[in-house]
């Protein structure tokens, strides 16, 4: 005689109608995870499918450095960990095909190499001067470039809950170590794709030490403009690139991922806002040869704009001298920056008057173009690195016009 088990209520028939109650609620339950919105978000993973480094296509001549003045030495650990963090989305143009992800990532590649020729100094390495300061060792180290996919579309992406942390994923960042600052990049961009509908982004994260927001804005699209020329040369006149391509290995070979993870694991980088303001030559110097009372002025504007009640005490200021040659032998001062503390008081009327509330679009990436199409949406941050109540201002030249754009950055 064979036993046939019973089921939990007892039964041994599968017309249960509490197997059937059970079977009907373990459905609707597996509904409800595969519709609700924070089911989906938490499947979202990146994968991270290549790591590589971007070098100069040329030699930088030996000894080159770009100087990072320190008012008040040591600068602490938590003020290499400042950075800028921007994030480009793109859908593919109209018309066009899918790019072969294998083949565009090499374009990227070799282009930022290209790009990197003209401007050396993002392609450095942060060094402890004997006095306390810091310098930028132009040392063709190069840029650290990850690829990867994500398991959603863009749409998907950009309508889950709490964007901006989950754009760490978008654009990586590994902390400074201080003691060894030489085996750290300061400058990290990676390339990700979406599932399903062509988009992708671009997302960068670099130290301020190494490049304030205009200056990685310029240089961005410097490379962008590469891109695009290298691109055209290649379909106007037959290059080795072809062949060249033959030497990578192409990933679907290799069906090995550097890693996965979770978009929903990546914590977020500290709570701060920033307000971009465009201040003229005067409010910049502020008749007193430097530009605390431009930043408290910005401070105090910003905690307006931002609806603040408490007001912080301390400021770090990060402070961008125009590009000039400096004498030989001495240091390089391309965009020497200068970092100093003080008191978020004393901003002045003068100062104040002469500031100008503006958009991140004055930076200019909305207008960055890769393979034909502009972005469909810009996203910038400032990341404090943990600097606590402490506020954080930044202050730019803009060409030669005599103004600035200064960021105000307030922890929220």
């Amino acid at each position: 005689m064979v036993r046939v088990p019973a089921n939990r209520c007892g039964c041994a028939k599968s017309s249960c109608s509490a197997l059937r109650s059970r079977r009907s609620g373990l459905l609707n339950i597996s509904k409800m995870a595969a519709t609700t919105p924070a089911a989906a978000t938490a499947q979202h993973v990146v994968h991270i499918e290549a790591v590589q480094t971007a070098v100069p296509t040329r030699v930088v001549e030996p000894g080159r450095t770009r100087l990072v003045a320190v008012a008040a030495p040591p600068l602490q650990a938590p003020a290499l960990q400042r950075r800028v963090r921007a994030v480009l989305y793109y859908r593919r143009a109209d018309g066009t095909a899918a790019p072969d992800a294998w083949e565009d990532g090499v374009w990227v590649k070799e282009s930022l190499s290209e790009a990197l020729a003209d401007h050396p100094e993002m392609a450095g390495r942060l060094r402890r001067r004997a006095d306390g300061s810091w310098e930028v060792k132009l040392n063709d180290t190069g840029v650290r470039l990850l690829q990867a996919t994500v398991d959603a579309t863009l749409d998907e992406f950009l309508a889950g809950k709490g964007l901006k942390r989950r754009e760490t994923a978008l654009a990586p960042w590994t902390d400074v170590n201080a003691d060894d600052p030489d085996m750290c990049p300061p400058f990290f961009m990676q390339l990700t794709r979406f599932q399903g509908d062509g988009g992708y982004a671009v997302g960068v994260s670099c130290a301020l030490v190494l490049a304030d927001p205009l200056t990685l804005a310029r240089f961005l699209l410097s490379w962008a403009r590469t891109h695009a020329r290298m691109r055209a040369q290649s379909k106007a006149t037959p290059l080795p690139m072809a062949q060249y391509l033959a030497y990578f290995q192409r990933p679907e070979t290799t069906r090995k991922r550097v890693r996965s993870v979770p978009i929903d694991s990546f914590a977020g980088d500290g709570a701060a806002e920033t307000v971009l303001f465009r201040a003229g030559a005067a409010a910049a110097d502020g008749g007193h040869g430097d530009h605390t009372a431009l930043a408290a002025a910005c401070v105090d504007k910003a905690s307006e704009a931002l609806g603040k009640k408490d007001k912080v005490s301390r400021l770090s200021v990060v402070v961008v001298d125009a590009p000039a040659h400096a004498a030989a032998g001495d240091d390089w001062l391309a965009g020497k920056t200068t970092i100093g503390t003080c008191t978020a008081s004393g901003g002045g009327a003068a100062a104040a008057a002469s500031l100008e509330a503006v958009q991140w679009s004055e930076l200019g990436l909305e207008k960055l173009v890769l393979r034909d199409s502009k972005p469909v949406l810009v996203s910038y941050s400032i990341v404090t690195g943990g600097g606590g109540d402490e506020g954080l201002v930044v202050v730019m030249p803009d060409d030669g016009a005599g103004s600035f754009l200064v960021t105000a950055t307030l922890p929220k």
